[in-house]
């Protein structure tokens, strides 16, 4: 029986194992490509940049911080109630966090946006780089999945990235909802390596992860 408990428990451990790394995959890069034509039967749905945002996730080994991105600007095009292509315009220079309040709040918003004296380019120097852009370059369904192809351009550096999405459409008010899964990203491909192991040795448990998770959160109405 003792050991029918410990190999129930091990085989336990090895899916629960499985599912963490199957929930932490990073999301594949690839260079920026070029968006498709989009056919002149397509409908433009602009983003309602006070319904819209970019939900981010940082950690490292004390603990996550949370918060989201808002957009500046930003539409859709859709044929077939399928996302055809578009663009959003990322407001940097007002990227909030959520889960501290007061001082410490504003202290890492303000390094996150390089407003620290000497740690301008740790994260995304918004003075410098004050949007970033979303470009959507492809649409598809796999296994009834709807997956979503885009160039991200932060900094100065831009990445082709894939992932998950659901798009509802609404009738009755003529408007459009698109959400993301979870998207992990490695920081490093788009050269931000501030306390990061794969660029600075010996930093022990003082190192920022590399991965940051976003998704996605967007309403858009049709143009008229």
């Amino acid at each position: 029986m003792k050991k029918r408990v410990i190999n129930s428990m091990l085989v336990l451990s090895l899916i629960t194992t499985a599912l963490s790394c199957k929930s932490d995959k990073k999301t594949e890069t690839s260079d920026a490509k070029d968006a498709k034509e989009t056919t002149e039967m397509a409908d433009t749905y602009n983003v309602n940049v006070e319904q819209s945002k970019i939900n981010w996730v940082g950690s490292k080994p004390a603990g996550e911080h949370n918060g989201i991105v808002p957009l500046s600007e930003g539409s859709l095009m859709v044929f077939d109630e399928q996302v055809i292509g578009g663009e959003v315009t990322i407001d940097m220079i007002s990227i909030e966090v959520q889960d501290l309040e007061g001082q410490d709040k504003t202290d890492l918003e303000n390094h996150l946006m390089g407003y620290s004296n000497g740690k301008e380019d740790h994260f995304f120097n918004a003075t410098k780089y004050p949007e970033a852009k979303f470009k959507i370059t492809g649409f598809e369904t796999v296994k009834d999945q709807a997956m979503l192809s885009g160039n991200l351009t932060l900094k100065e550096t831009t990445k082709n990235i894939t992932f998950p999405v659901n798009v509802s459409m609404n009738g009755a008010d003529e408007s459009l909802l698109l959400t993301s899964e979870k998207i992990i990203l490695d920081r490093t491909e788009w050269g931000i390596k501030f306390m990061s192991k794969s660029f600075v040795e010996n930093l022990g448990d003082n190192f920022v992860s590399d991965q940051m998770k976003i998704s996605f959160d967007l309403k858009a109405f049709k143009a008229e």
